[in-house]
Formats: structure tokens, C-alpha cells, sequence
């Protein structure tokens, strides 16, 4: 069994996929970075100082109303937080962009698989009427 799971660990698939996992988690803490301390910020300045990470909509206290999300969740208030969405999404698209160059580069460096030549064209159904009629005559 232990020699079977060695086999199973060993093999070219696993390792890739390990690797790529933990290139994809190193590449979401970059990811991460580049949204929230990058490009975020400029953004949140262009729109009056918005920081979108404290968006959110207080849905219980309305007693009392928390300027940052921080302090609502502190107090156990629920809130519907937008503003991290908004930043996820952001994540999401650049990463997604990313996965698809990525894709696009390996696909140009792959082999192209040479087309299989199509089987021959049908016979146009004039042709077909005089074979008919030639070989009618033959008779």
C-alpha cells in the first residue's frame, strides 16, 4: 500500500498539480496586494476618498451607525458588505485575465496538430444524373 501511494504521489499529474497550487495561492496573495494596495486606493481617491473596503449597508442597530465596517462587526451588527464584494470582483477579473493569457501562451507554444485532410468532396448531383444516364445507356 505504502508503495502503491508513492506510485500515486510520484506521478506526473500530482506534481503538477501541487505546483500549481501553490503558485496560484502565491499569486493570489499578489493578486490581493495589487487590488487592495494598488489599485483600490487611486480609485477610492477619484471617487472622494472612498475606501471600498468599508462599504457596507448596516441592515441591523440602527440606533447607532458604525463609519467602518470594522467597528459594525465588532458591535455584532449585521451588514451587507458591498465594498469587499466590489474588491473580490476586481480580484476575480484580474485573475481570470491572467489564467486567460496564460492559456492563450501555452496554446501558441503547443504543437499544432496538423488537420486531417477533409475526405472527398461530395459528387455534384449533375455528375451523378449523367453516370446514371451512361451507364443506362451501357445496358
Amino acid at each position: 500500500m505504502l508503495k502503491e501511494f508513492r506510485e500515486f504521489i510520484l506521478r506526473g499529474n500530482v506534481l503538477d498539480l501541487a505546483v500549481g497550487i501553490i503558485m496560484g495561492t502565491a499569486f493570489t496573495a499578489i493578486v490581493n496586494s495589487l487590488v487592495n494596495d494598488m489599485i483600490m486606493p487611486p480609485i477610492g481617491l477619484l471617487l472622494g476618498g472612498v475606501d471600498f473596503s468599508n462599504l457596507f449597508l448596516q441592515l441591523s442597530g440602527r440606533d447607532t451607525l458604525y463609519p467602518v465596517l470594522a467597528d459594525a462587526q465588532k458591535a455584532g451588527i449585521a451588514t451587507l458588505n458591498y465594498g469587499v464584494f466590489i474588491n473580490a470582483l476586481v480580484k476575480f477579473l484580474i485573475i481570470s485575465f491572467a489564467v486567460f493569457l496564460l492559456v492563450k501562451a501555452a496554446n501558441r507554444m503547443l504543437p499544432k496538430k496538423p488537420e486531417e485532410p477533409a475526405g472527398p468532396a461530395p459528387t455534384p448531383e449533375d455528375i451523378v444524373l449523367l453516370r446514371e444516364i451512361r451507364d443506362s445507356l451501357k445496358k
